[in-house]
């Protein structure tokens, strides 16, 4: 599968304004890097972004992160050690992402709450929509998981 088109390239004012809403997220809100990478990794996990789920998984991996809390992060409810902050991100990651029957539940967002302050949750969820839109644009253009990083499956 070839890469359709590098829409960064063919609308920059829009790919500059998308930035800008990283650049935001990254150096003014409260948000800390490795909770947004984290969110970054589910949400592109959740959509089957290679690309993406690329990038974050190397941002995470160069971060204070531990390898099982990385590797277990598709089954997190299940794994432990995982934050009851991170869980409470994680959830509203998912609920956002899926929009399950249009809606993201109260309890969710009561659960989000709890853990985070209201510009907080504005910021987790600005987050998401931009992860989400990435995602989409990556997807739909087939932004393409760079060769000479891909590690060969040894020959049996």
């Amino acid at each position: 599968m070839s890469e359709r088109l590098n829409w960064a390239k063919t609308a920059p004012g829009a790919y500059k304004a998308m930035l800008s809403l990283h650049d935001y997220l990254e150096k003014q809100s409260d948000l800390e890097k490795e909770l947004l990478d984290l969110l970054y990794l589910r949400v592109s996990q959740i959509n089957g972004c290679a690309f993406c789920i690329d990038m974050h998984w190397k941002d995470l991996r160069s971060s204070r992160i531990s390898e099982p809390h990385l590797y277990l992060l598709n089954a997190w409810r299940e794994a432990p050690g995982y934050s009851p902050r991170e869980r409470a991100a994680l959830e509203w990651a998912e609920a956002v992402t899926k929009l399950t029957n249009q809606d993201v539940p109260d309890e969710t967002y009561r659960v989000v709450r709890e853990h985070f302050t209201e510009t907080e949750v504005a910021n987790l969820t600005l987050a998401i929509v931009a992860i989400n839109g990435w995602n989409r644009l990556s997807i739909s253009f087939h932004k393409q998981v760079p060769r000479h990083e891909l590690v060969e499956p040894a020959m049996a």
